[in-house]
């Protein structure tokens, strides 16, 4: 009897394991770690206790301003211009987000209006500089390759201690129609390199997060590639010029099959 109960519970943890082996390859999310009494088995406390210091490592890491500065040289849209936000160092980045948003200085001073340009980069380090390092030179070398043909290009700009809306005030000082950011995102528990690029058209200190676009979970190959993350990014430029606003209005409906179609919500003329 002890044998056939002993042998009937280990089928059915086979099973489960089984179950939850062939979903775990479906995702990034801990799910199905199992249990040792009344807790979590070691390894699975373990996974957890490096990821967290992977993600709080993705925070706080400098970003190397030089060696990407050179790599975005080497992609032949121009040596990028840095420059920084309010914010002195990480900790007061961290501890105030509003210094992220605000040039340290006049921006007349760095930068020179790029006379007829549509779109302006800005490469910014955001709360993952490792994202930056990571996936922005290879992800601006899609973006020109996906842009170039169609638009006149600023050149680009490095940003740190940086948030989204610094992006607002470097395209009024370019002069440009649209503004791209590629910032490093939020690490989480599961990803700590994970890049996204927010859109803003007719760029302005003030604007609202509502009248951005973002393309995010870039991070290839477990994230969105960077081939399709330009192609998203060119619809909504596309787009944007077309409705001459971005935002909520402003809707990606790429299906599932690829086919892609940018739309305008109500309102929009």
């Amino acid at each position: 009897m002890a044998g056939g109960a002993g042998s009937a519970a280990s089928t059915e943890s086979d099973v489960s394991q089984e179950f939850w082996d062939a979903l775990r390859v479906t995702t990034q999310a801990r799910i199905g770690l199992g249990r040792a009494g009344d807790a979590l088995p070691t390894r699975r406390v373990l996974e957890f206790a490096a990821a967290h210091a992977e993600a709080r490592d993705a925070v706080h890491a400098p970003l190397a301003v030089d060696t990407l500065a050179a790599q975005v040289a080497e992609i032949g849209w121009g040596r990028p211009v840095h420059v920084r936000s309010r914010a002195v160092d990480r900790s007061q980045y961290l501890r105030r987000p509003d210094l992220g948003r605000l040039p340290e200085t006049d921006l007349g001073q760095e930068l020179s209006p790029a006379e007829g340009a549509d779109i302006g980069v800005v490469l910014a380090d955001g709360l993952s500089p490792r994202a930056l390092h990571e996936h922005g030179p290879a992800m601006l070398a899609a973006l020109k390759a996906e842009l170039e043909q169609r638009y006149r290009l600023a050149p680009p700009v490095l940003a740190t201690q940086a948030r989204v809306a610094l992006g607002d005030h470097i395209g009024q000082a370019l002069g440009v129609r649209t503004v791209l950011v590629l910032i490093g995102e939020r690490p989480g528990l599961s990803v700590a390199d994970s890049l996204g690029i927010y859109l803003t058209h007719e760029p302005r200190p003030g604007r609202a997060d509502s009248e951005r676009n973002c393309v995010s979970n870039i991070h290839p190959p477990e994230g969105l590639g960077y081939a399709a993350a330009a192609a998203v990014a060119a619809g909504l430029v596309a787009g944007a010029r077309r409705l001459g606003r971005s935002g909520v209005e402003l809707k990606d409906t790429t299906d599932h099959t690829g086919s892609r179609s940018i739309e305008g919500g109500a309102g929009a003329t």
